[in-house]
């Protein structure tokens, strides 16, 4: 019996989330009996609604533009058909290429791939910036000799691909993973030129949480005739108590602290717009005693992933992060979300605050609204279809601005995109 991380426990443990509502099961795929036996190991038992939509796509060959985010399983549709084909061809070059916007992303899909080859001659090798000269050797050995799967940032990739010797002539899938992220984050350049590389003649899958217009032009310059899947970005889960604080900038950080020192919550997790506030985060928290550290792209590799184990394995408590975890992030238990900053698009809210409360467990979110968040917030409780409870800020803090949202529309503006109103 394969020994499962952490990690993999969530997969199953999201599956199983369906098993008395749906009756397809993975035997329906016919997969091959190698991966059939890792999904049975890994405590796979039903398909989640977007793997019982695309996994029978993507094994016919066509291409898709899916609407899918965090949570629903979309790893798993996009991996279990692309891994059944390279088992049954008995692949021996780079078969598939899957491009992603952040390290974290890379490595989180580099190990459900190892889960889910556990028992076949499947390789693979996750990408992404920030590494020593050991690990770009490594690296350029397998982009040059053929891992059959590169999980790759799209910076990183572009650095060997300058370089001449990176040869993708036997690509037959190309996935992008949270491609409106990658938008968000400028990489629309870098994925044309890495599209630029690879044969015209592939499968290509698009993923992406939310399908603004940018998306849909990318869909159309690199899909062909692409099925359309949409699974409808959920509401928060039954499990999350949501909160609201609606304060001033100068009162955030003595509510923070106020808040972690009364509820002594294990697992904590924060969010900010900036990697400076984060930086001052951590040096207030532990200040404070708080057991604290970051994680933001100024930081080393080694360092981030020490962090994350350290936090994964609580001998960290508090995490404070920029949004570069608000997707993707594999951790079980947060206890707590504390969203530091209202976050830009009303969509992020649910992606954040779906870091607590996963797989029917109970988690609580809190979030700090500051006069000109006062609209942007409302757009998010307009999106969840509920008024978040504003609660109490602690006497000693002094008065807290009154929430009166409308009277700051003139401020949200062009600055932020906000949501539509869910229908």
């Amino acid at each position: 019996m394969v020994q499962l991380s952490p990690f993999f426990s969530i997969f199953a443990r999201i599956h199983n989330l369906y098993i008395h509502l749906h009756t397809l099961t993975f035997q329906d795929f016919n997969f091959e009996p190698e991966l059939t036996e890792g999904l049975l190991s890994m405590g796979f038992k039903l398909p989640t609604p977007i793997q019982q939509q695309a996994i029978p796509i993507i094994s016919a060959n066509r291409d898709i533009i899916a609407c899918a985010q965090t949570g629903t399983g979309k790893t798993a549709a996009f991996l279990l058909p692309i891994i059944n084909k390279i088992i049954k061809e008995k692949t021996t070059t780079v078969d598939t290429l899957i491009i992603v916007p952040t390290r974290e992303l890379a490595i989180q899909i580099d190990e459900a791939i190892q889960g889910f080859t556990y028992f076949a001659s499947v390789s693979a090798l996750a990408i992404y910036g920030g590494n020593d000269g050991a690990s770009y050797e490594q690296e350029k050995k397998a982009l040059m000799h053929g891992a059959n799967i590169i999980i790759a940032t799209p910076g990183r990739l572009i650095s060997h691909l300058n370089m001449g010797y990176v040869k993708f002539n036997h690509i037959k899938h190309l996935v992008l993973d949270e491609a409106d992220r990658m938008l968000d984050m400028g990489f629309n350049e870098d994925i044309s030129k890495i599209i630029s590389f690879l044969p015209k003649q592939r499968q290509s899958l698009l993923f992406s949480a939310t399908m603004p217009n940018k998306i849909r032009d990318l869909a159309k310059k690199i899909l062909h005739e692409p099925d359309q899947i949409n699974i409808a970005l959920s509401k928060p889960a039954v499990g999350v108590t949501q909160g609201a604080y609606v304060v001033y900038d100068t009162q955030k950080i003595g509510l923070l602290r106020s808040i972690l020192k009364e509820k002594k919550i294990e697992s904590v997790l924060i969010f900010s717009g900036t990697k400076e506030k984060v930086k001052d985060m951590e040096r207030e928290l532990r200040k404070a005693g708080i057991n604290a550290a970051a994680i933001h792209s100024d930081l080393e590799q080694e360092k981030r992933n020490e962090v994350l184990r350290e936090y994964k394995s609580r001998k960290l408590n508090v995490l404070v992060a920029t949004d570069i975890l608000s997707r993707g992030i594999d951790i079980d238990s947060i206890g707590l979300v504390i969203n530091y900053d209202v976050p830009r698009d009303a969509e992020d809210y649910i992606h954040r605050i779906g870091r607590t409360a996963r797989a029917e467990s109970k988690g609580e979110a809190l979030t700090f609204i500051n006069p000109d968040d006062q609209y942007k917030f409302k757009k998010i409780e307009d999106l969840i279809g509920s008024e978040v409870p504003k609660l109490p800020i602690p006497a000693e803090l002094g008065a807290g601005p009154d929430y009166a949202p409308e009277s700051y529309r003139k401020n949200f503006g062009h600055k932020f995109s906000g949501a539509k109103k869910r229908k």
